[in-house]
């Protein structure tokens, strides 16, 4: 590439490269570590040619950028679907999707979710058992949010705080 400004770069990446490694990424959902490793380089890669950027720490490039790691993007995208099934977006087809806690004593929100316990590891992987637990660590006006609007401006907000 001829050059290396942000201007040019960024618009470049996101566009043309960012969108095929999150094509689907709900779906095909990469399991092991090294499979993210693969896709997480690309992004790596493209933030280091940046002019300005080069001697930064990745996390640090993404910061400066405004930009999250592939694997808060697909976090993101995985608590969107889940707000949507229970706000009723997806009625019909999420109607048994997640358990709720019925309890009084939740902090935080009365918007808790249960995790299902099981015997083999295979589950823990699935998108209902992934979504629970960083479900229930959002704060509570995220989860209370009346519209996905609302509650991908206050997610992001709140993944800009997580390490």
């Amino acid at each position: 590439m001829a050059s290396t400004l942000r201007e040019v770069i960024l618009p470049l990446y996101s566009t043309l490269v960012r969108t095929h490694l999150e094509y689907c990424v709900q779906l095909w959902r990469i399991q092991h570590k090294k499979g993210m490793d693969v896709l997480e380089w690309v992004q790596r890669r493209a933030m280091k040619m940046i002019q300005g950027l080069e001697y930064l720490f990745y996390e640090d490039r993404l910061r400066e950028l405004g930009l999250f790691s592939l694997e808060k993007r697909r976090l993101r995208g995985d608590l969107q679907a889940a707000f949507q099934y229970l706000k009723g977006v997806y009625r019909k087809d999420g109607e048994g999707l997640f358990s709720h806690v019925r309890s009084d004593r939740t902090r935080r929100s009365g918007c808790k979710l249960k995790e299902g316990r099981f015997r083999l590891d295979t589950r823990k992987k699935f998108f209902t058992m992934t979504v629970v637990k960083h479900w229930n660590r959002l704060p509570g006006e995220a989860v209370a949010a009346p519209s996905l609007a609302v509650f991908k401006a206050r997610l992001d907000g709140a993944l800009s705080n997580l390490v």
